[in-house]
């Protein structure tokens, strides 16, 4: 009898030694589903954070705006109302112009110059954020952004009046200038706005098509990769600042090898989810020269309206890009 008390005593003694002495736990909304690859490595980043600190913080990620709308995520963690969070970093770009030079059509329309892109624009990102009590951990881009339609593209005047799904301010404009009317349409109402009449066509990434099973509304993929919008996750600086230094170390740790990690789940994702396209019965083509040169002569057009809206700032991010 005496060993039977003893026993478990011993074993919540020992427990108590592996627990850590300080732990938290964070709530992170972001937007989109788990199948979605930015949620999948957000997981990963948070499995990582716990296991980097030892316990110390747990990060319990809620998708598909399950907590938070995704317009409503930035300001809930500029609030404290959740301590960190994810949103696309292009909805900010009616903040600053600098949140939006990923969105600029055919700037940078690769994932190396989107890198470099990046590596240019990260410096101004994080200045902005900060000014606002929010600290930047990683960024991850989504797939070159093509068309979606129902019948061929051949120019842009194939478009000309048709209600076209905008998601930022750059889409848009796009939209604008290809004689369409945006529609501001969150992703996860793309379905029931296409069967509805609400959009007729919208650019967006294989991922997106994919997870929103585009096939089911829309039959031709016009393939122009006009460029690699990134996400972001962000912290709220108090909150972050109040954790132990050894925390912080491990959450930064964790959001470098996040972003790189997600860069190359993008790049695969790529060739995946436009296979997927074709085998669900999507016709997948290559933009026309018509096309091509529409979209290369809107795409100068809008850099040149975002250098005048950016600023000497601006203007130092693309010279930046440019020399590298």
């Amino acid at each position: 009898m005496t060993v039977s008390f003893k026993m478990p005593l011993l074993a919540g003694v020992l427990t108590a030694m592996a627990l850590p002495a300080w732990a938290e736990k964070w709530d992170m909304p972001t937007p989109y589903g788990d199948s979605v690859f930015h949620t999948m490595n957000i997981m990963d980043f948070a499995k990582d954070v716990a296991e980097k600190s030892g316990g110390a913080l747990e990060i319990t990620v809620h998708s598909a705006g399950s907590l938070f709308g995704h317009p409503e995520i930035k300001d809930s963690v500029r609030r404290g109302l959740a301590p960190i969070g994810e949103i696309l970093m292009s909805r900010l770009a009616n903040e600053d112009p600098v949140f939006g030079v990923d969105s600029i059509p055919f700037l940078a329309a690769s994932y190396d110059d989107a890198e470099k892109l990046w590596e240019a624009s990260r410096p101004m990102v994080e200045e902005k954020l900060a000014e606002q009590g929010l600290t930047l951990l990683f960024a991850v881009p989504w797939p070159g952004q093509s068309i979606y339609t129902k019948e061929p593209v051949e120019s842009a005047k194939d478009l000309e009046g048709q209600a076209f799904r905008a998601y930022n301010t750059a889409t848009e404009r796009l939209a604008q200038l290809m004689g369409a009317v945006p529609t501001q349409i969150e992703t996860g109402d793309i379905p029931t706005a296409f069967s509805t009449g609400r959009v007729a066509a919208m650019i967006t990434s294989p991922s997106t098509g994919v997870s929103s099973q585009a096939w089911d509304y829309t039959s031709v993929y016009t393939d122009v990769q006009a460029w690699l919008p990134k996400n972001m996750v962000f912290v709220n600086t108090a909150a972050f600042e109040a954790l132990p230094a050894e925390v912080q170390s491990a959450v930064k740790e964790a959001a470098a090898a996040a972003e790189t990690r997600g860069w190359e789940m993008s790049a695969a994702e790529t060739d995946e989810k436009i296979a997927t396209l074709k085998e669900k019965g999507m016709t997948v083509v290559a933009a026309s020269d018509t096309l091509s040169g529409e979209l290369q002569a809107i795409g100068a057009t809008m850099t040149e309206e975002w250098l005048a809206e950016a600023g000497d700032g601006g203007k130092a991010v693309i010279d930046a890009y440019k020399g590298m």
